[in-house]
């Protein structure tokens, strides 16, 4: 369905790279300071976030989320180079939505899940009652994922991404009927995080509140950029107008790469 769509039906998301926000030089410097920050959010994940925490499976997460942060910081290390960046510019852009999702989606929803989990006085969570409590904040997290990237298609097919387009210039300004929904599952899920804290949780503390609920709602901020980052990437496979030459500018347009 998405072969249909022709190359000016996706030239608003030329712009962030036309305008060099999004140039394999300006990915490289994102994925250094990348490289630098997420071995330390991972430290605040470990040592502050899991302390005392029953949260279940809490040493395999981390286990595997140390692995996967420092596999991210080295790669991102060797597609800061120049030499390396510039022939492999697909891979830098897919590596780049790794480590932005590694900052400020993974990390921070789990530190919210492990302070939600924290033993205490008035601790009234179990593990099991934890892990069910994680399946619906997923859940929903998914449903923003699927609603959002669906709206991105419906958009694409009536052009709202073509050049002079509605879209493009109100582009920096918020869409409320169209992000209504969105806005109705994320609202849904902090209603159920503040419920649940409330009502099972030994978090007493005000900050606290705030600390988890900017976790979460990171989280489904995160999935919702999520579906521009991944069709930026699939026009970057597709179309050689989304990648740079040997020169470091843009490549022009009717340049479809499968023919």
């Amino acid at each position: 369905m998405a072969s249909r769509l022709k190359e000016e039906d996706f030239e608003v998301l030329r712009i962030p790279l036309e305008s060099g926000r999004q140039g394999p030089a300006q990915l490289a410097v994102a994925l250094i300071l990348g490289a630098i920050f997420m071995p330390l959010i991972y430290a605040l994940e470990y040592y502050v976030a899991s302390y005392d925490s029953i949260f279940p499976y809490k040493q395999e997460i981390l286990n595997v989320h140390f692995w996967f942060t420092i596999i991210l910081a080295a790669l991102s290390i060797v597609y800061a180079i120049p030499f390396i960046y510039r022939r492999s510019q697909k891979f830098q852009y897919l590596l780049s939505i790794l480590v932005s999702q590694n900052l400020f989606t993974f990390p921070l929803f789990i530190c919210a899940l492990f302070f939600i989990g924290r033993d205490g006085e008035g601790m009234k969570a179990t593990p099991e009652s934890l892990l069910n409590f994680t399946y619906v904040l997923l859940f929903i997290g998914l449903l923003v994922f699927v609603v959002t990237f669906v709206r991105f298609y419906i958009l694409l097919r009536k052009g709202q991404y073509r050049k002079g387009s509605r879209k493009e210039q109100l582009r920096t300004k918020f869409e409320k009927k169209s992000l209504l929904s969105t806005a109705i599952f994320v609202g849904i899920g902090l209603v159920l995080v503040l419920q649940f804290i409330i009502r099972k949780s030994a978090i007493n503390d005000f900050n606290m509140y705030g600390v988890v609920l900017i976790g979460i709602t990171l989280f489904y901020v995160m999935l919702f950029i999520l579906p521009e980052q991944l069709i930026i990437l699939y026009c970057k496979m597709r179309f050689k107008s989304f990648n740079y030459n040997e020169r470091g500018y843009l490549n022009g347009l009717e340049t479809d790469l499968r023919g």
